[in-house]
């Protein structure tokens, strides 16, 4: 049971309890102090995630989506079609014109054969693709994620599977509100049908990168192709369906990590999708500006900007995570404004620097000025000395290269005529799909003679002739003998393609003799 003299904290002030009746009788005999201030308890929503809104984009036409046609046409059109195109190699080589060769561990692309220890051209190109997407978003801003990406690609494809099995965004709109049904449930199970096809599709192009295509296929509907082949299919199709058609958005918004690293490359120079906010607010209807012209921007708040975007942001409350600078709300806004009779570029491709001049009432600059600038232009050095540099590194290697390595156990072999003999493996290396006659040679070393473990004693010479198979790698067991009294001293062995090219290349080795090193 309470005190009556024990105090009550109300409201962040402590009263004393005083009896009922001398509350009434004696008001003033309330005593009240301030207690401390507790700070104030932060209240936390009920749900920490926020359930996605489907994005249900609506057509639109105009120069950016024709693009954006064409760019998924081609970049699809690429990827579908390269393995099945056809380059003529000679008969030791592979006729597909673009493909990974592991069980032999090479790289063709259509003239180019590209072997493990120059896997640099590979790096090199993975460097300028790299350079590549900075030079574009110091210059255009997300043009790659608005227009070639892959998930960009593919979501586009998906949405419009969408449009043609559900019809436009209204349409798709209460589809999805509607209850499930007979009617519902099979246009959901065609349309997703749809779906996987085009997973299974993408994945099947895909393993036909790393075989004849073909005869991969052929192997892979009879049920002979090697279980990886099955597997990857598998995965691609999950993927492609999952990332492409279900979760879309959300990819480029939450799981890809490349926006926030072009956040960090754009700059007040950076041409993007821009809403040129001192034109367009505050924003009314075409009725409402009819009646006090001044009083409102251009802006009618038609909001088919927001119908329009893949990703289902407001492009007016400036840049985002979630644009991807395909710049259809461009296509959009400017079809509104030609129907109320305003000028376009409401929404525009703009730079910081030139909606700062357009807003004080100056002519923003030529786009030629706003891309040549010192930014783009060091990219755009670095990026063509890089691709220079691995051109002239493809023209100037040679097809022919040979490496050597001295026996350590035994060193040397001292003869009973005095003679001293040593044995190497020598790797010859033949880059060119096609047979070659290599001869091999001893330099750097007076009087020695050489055989192979194929070539008896007997036909030992300065030089040996050897036959490599085409695209291939000779093992060579090499012994070398020199006459007595031969110090240890360094030398080389050479080799010369016995063809009309006449390659050569020569690999440094040491002799060893008695009393030497």
């Amino acid at each position: 049971m309470n005190n009556p003299d024990d105090p009550i904290v109300a409201d962040g002030v402590v009263k004393t309890q005083q009896p009922v009746s001398s509350a009434i009788a004696e008001p003033e005999a309330t005593t009240e102090r301030h207690a401390p201030a507790e700070p104030a308890r932060q209240t936390l929503p009920e749900k920490l995630y926020a359930k996605r809104e489907v994005v249900h984009n609506q057509r639109i036409d105009g120069p950016f989506r024709r693009f954006k046609w064409f760019v998924m046409f081609v970049t699809l059109a690429i990827y579908y079609v390269t393995p099945w195109i056809r380059w003529d190699r000679g008969p030791y080589a592979p006729d597909q014109a673009v493909l990974v060769d592991l069980a032999n561990r090479r790289f063709y692309m259509f003239g180019i054969e590209i072997w493990p220890h120059e896997f640099y051209f590979v790096a090199g190109l993975l460097i300028m693709a790299g350079i590549g997407l900075f030079l574009v978003t110091s210059a255009v801003g997300r043009a790659w994620c608005g227009y070639a990406c892959p998930q960009t690609v593919w979501t586009d494809l998906y949405q419009h599977i969408d449009r043609l099995v559900d019809g436009d965004r209204n349409a798709r709109i209460r589809l999805d509100k509607a209850p499930w049904g007979p009617a519902k449930i099979a246009r959901r199970a065609f349309k997703w049908s749809i779906y996987v096809l085009v997973g299974l599709v993408t994945g099947g192009a895909w393993i036909l990168y790393f075989a004849d295509a073909p005869t991969l296929l052929r192997d892979f509907f009879t049920g002979q192709a090697a279980p990886v082949a099955y597997i990857t299919v598998g995965i691609l199709t999950f993927t492609t369906v999952a990332l492409g058609g279900f979760m879309r958005e959300q990819v480029c918004i939450y799981m890809c990590p490349w926006p926030r690293i072009q956040t960090a490359m754009l700059d007040e120079k950076s041409l993007i999708v821009t809403y040129k906010d001192w034109r367009g607010e505050p924003r009314g209807s075409v009725k409402k500006a009819e009646r006090n012209p001044t009083a409102f921007g251009d802006c009618i708040d038609c909001r088919q900007c927001v119908a329009v975007c893949p990703t289902g942001i407001d492009i007016r409350e400036g840049p985002q995570v979630g644009c991807i600078t395909c710049a259809l709300c461009i296509d959009a806004c400017d079809r509104v404004m030609a129907e109320v009779g305003r000028p376009r570029g409401l929404i525009d491709y703009a730079t910081l620097e030139d909606c700062e001049r357009e807003a004080a009432g100056a002519e923003p600059r030529p786009v030629w000025k706003t891309l040549l600038r010192p930014r783009t232009l060091i990219y755009t050095g670095v990026w063509a000395a890089i691709g220079l540099a691995l051109l002239f590194a493809l023209g100037a290697r040679t097809h022919t290269e040979l490496t050597a390595s001295p026996d350590r156990n035994p060193p040397f072999m001292l003869m009973s005529d005095g003679s001293i003999r040593n044995s190497y493996t020598l790797r010859i290396r033949n880059m060119e799909s096609r047979p070659r006659t290599m001869e091999i040679g001893i330099s750097g070393l007076d009087g020695a003679r050489m055989w192979t473990g194929t070539i008896p004693a007997e036909q030992a010479a300065p030089t040996q002739k050897i036959a490599v198979g085409p695209d291939a790698i000779q093992t060579v067991r090499t012994y070398v003998m020199a006459p007595a009294g031969t110090a240890a001293t360094d030398f080389n062995f050479t080799v010369v393609s016995l063809d009309d090219q006449r390659e050569t290349d020569s690999a440094a080795t040491r002799f060893t003799a008695p009393g030497g090193e």
